[in-house]
């Protein structure tokens, strides 16, 4: 069976955003027991990451080491086409990553204790970002 949704989280700048829950409800209610759920965003300014979702400073402390890898404003970046914020966020998606794939187990993305799928927001102003979640399973 194979089963697809694409989703729109709106985004206030630069952080993360959890999506455990809406890509739980999607693959509970696709009945799939054992599987494979595959999300995808659609950017190149933002990425996904599997995250600590129990203490929130593990995703400031994540963003604080970001911000010191590819600062904004890099005089080391050409690229600035849509400000000083541009080229690095470019970077900490490339980084990072923009797919993740999640054994699903009776009818749940098989999550450790604490882990949670979260979009990672690298630009500072707020964006609407697609999501896409792929469910291959029986």
């Amino acid at each position: 069976m194979l089963k697809q949704t694409t989703f729109t989280v709106t985004t206030r700048g630069r952080g993360t955003h959890e999506l455990t829950n809406e890509v739980q409800r999607f693959v509970g209610a696709a009945g799939i027991t054992a599987g494979l759920c595959h999300v995808f965003v659609h950017h190149t300014s933002a990425s996904l990451m599997l995250c600590e979702n129990a203490d929130p400073t593990v995703r400031r402390d994540l963003e604080a080491f970001m911000a010191r890898l590819a600062p904004d404003g890099d005089p080391l970046f050409q690229h600035q086409s849509e400000g000083p914020d541009d080229m690095p966020a470019h970077v900490r998606t490339v980084l990072t990553q923009t797919g993740l794939s999640i054994p699903i187990r009776e009818r749940r993305c098989a999550l450790g204790t604490w882990q949670g799928i979260y979009l990672w927001e690298h630009r500072t102003s707020g964006h609407r970002r697609r999501v896409t979640v792929t469910l291959q399973g029986g």
